[in-house]
């Protein structure tokens, strides 16, 4: 156990050159390494760059564009000074412990990918593993961070956090009641660092550029992927082009010469959470598929290998959080905590009792959600599952050659379900 203690303690030098150049026929970009020079537990001064890349073992570097601008097809790269996670200085870690890691960057710029389509209203992205576990909107920052967090906070423990406005003192004073690694916003408001600095290794970042951030919406950068065998493939990134109602298609679809068509169509409030649910889509790795209620996550399923079996995912982790969030409302511990203190004959199984008998007949707070799949229903069964748990609307690409089997499902259901197409697919592999 101590070597792993030793290996994560220890700061990899790495042997990234300072400057990369990478050309495109005769466009021609220049990346300048990034380093930082944090001062360390002994009072001295180190400079290093990436802490270490998704292992302690693996070297990683960061580098930021300082020259060049690319054009390929509608796919460019932003002016060299107008970056995010790459133009992060030292200036901009109002608080670090450690060197940040190539986890704790990816996990920033993920959320960056899913906020910059939340920009309109106070939100909160909570990110582990590159993947959302908790996303809401709120009435307020300190709303919007605390729905996120209480629709996981199993997951949210050690997470890195994205916020969409300025941390204010009641938003900070949640933060610091949590283990986080990473608190992002554009801005820290007078008073929140020194509540924030409970948390001797909590990460906070400030990029400034979150207030800007929806001008990102629409552009494409490229994306590297390189191989075992040193090839690369490289592609342009995703844009998520669901932003309004107009953007949305009625589930219909022919089949043997019949028209079948959704009967029901979605409320007001559907439709706002179908756009945020594709929206945090964005960022989840697939297959995936979530439930979202009232702007918040409610079950986030990702990377499975089936559509229904994520889906079923998705309604045992929502089942699993909401008996975590009740426990510790009531008892102020965790469900796991309880079932030990059980065991150990210090609390009462009538209390495990209560919380399971709410979480069954409140279903997770499923009812009433929307459910979200990033790519259509291969069969009617994964829908089904969404369904079974009370759903009242669903939003999926569309384009199965079963189409119409899910719109069956969705007109048999009682109540009936809601039920629109994208007519696109979310991937992110």
């Amino acid at each position: 156990m101590s070597d792993i203690k030793k290996m994560y303690s220890t700061i990899l030098g790495d042997h990234f050159p300072m400057e990369m150049k990478i050309s495109f026929g005769e466009q021609t970009l220049i990346y300048r390494k990034k380093t930082w020079k944090i001062q360390q537990e002994d009072g001295c001064y180190d400079e290093r760059g990436v802490r270490y890349g998704e292992n302690p073992d693996q070297e990683a570097a960061l580098y930021e564009l300082i020259n060049g601008n690319l054009i390929l097809g509608d796919c460019s790269f932003i002016e060299p000074g107008s970056g995010l996670v790459s133009g992060i200085n030292v200036e901009d870690m109002l608080q670090v412990g450690k060197h940040p890691g190539k986890i704790n960057l990816t996990d920033i710029d993920n959320g960056l990918n899913i906020i910059k389509y939340l920009t309109d209203r106070p939100a909160a992205v909570i990110l582990k593993h590159n993947n959302p576990c908790g996303a809401a909107y709120g009435d307020s920052l300190a709303d919007a961070y605390d729905r996120a967090n209480r629709s996981d906070r199993i997951a949210a423990f050690g997470g890195a956090v994205v916020l969409s406005r300025s941390c204010d003192i009641d938003t900070a004073r949640l933060l610091a009641e949590n283990y986080l690694e990473v608190v992002c916003a554009p801005e820290f408001e007078e008073g929140t660092l020194g509540i924030l600095q409970k948390r001797a290794n909590l990460r906070v970042v400030k990029i400034a550029g979150i207030d800007n951030l929806a001008d990102f919406e629409s552009y494409r950068f490229v994306d590297f992927k390189s191989l075992i065998d040193g090839g690369i493939i490289v592609q342009q990134s995703a844009v998520n082009s669901i932003r309004s109602l107009e953007d949305l298609k009625p589930a219909q679809a022919t089949w043997k010469d019949k028209e079948y068509q959704c009967e029901r169509q979605p409320t007001e409030r559907e439709i706002d959470d179908m756009i945020f649910g594709w929206a945090v889509e964005h960022g989840v790795t697939s297959n995936s598929v979530l439930y979202v209620k009232d702007g918040c996550t409610v079950g986030i399923g990702t990377g499975e290998q089936d559509r229904v079996g994520v889906a079923e995912i998705a309604v045992h982790k929502a089942y699993i959080k909401y008996a975590d969030i009740l426990c510790y409302d009531s008892l102020k511990m965790s469900y796991a905590d309880l079932l030990l203190e059980i065991e150990k004959g210090a609390r009462q199984q009538s209390e495990k009792q209560e919380i399971d008998a709410k979480v069954q007949a409140d279903k997770a707070n499923l009812p009433g959600s929307v459910m979200v799949s990033d790519a259509f229903f291969p069969f009617r069964d994964g829908a089904d599952v969404g369904i079974r748990q009370g759903v009242s609307a669903i939003l999926q690409a569309g384009g199965s050659m079963r189409d119409f089997e899910t719109i069956n499902a969705c007109n048999e259901a009682d109540p009936q379900v809601a039920m629109m197409f994208t007519g696109q697919r979310s991937f992110k592999h």
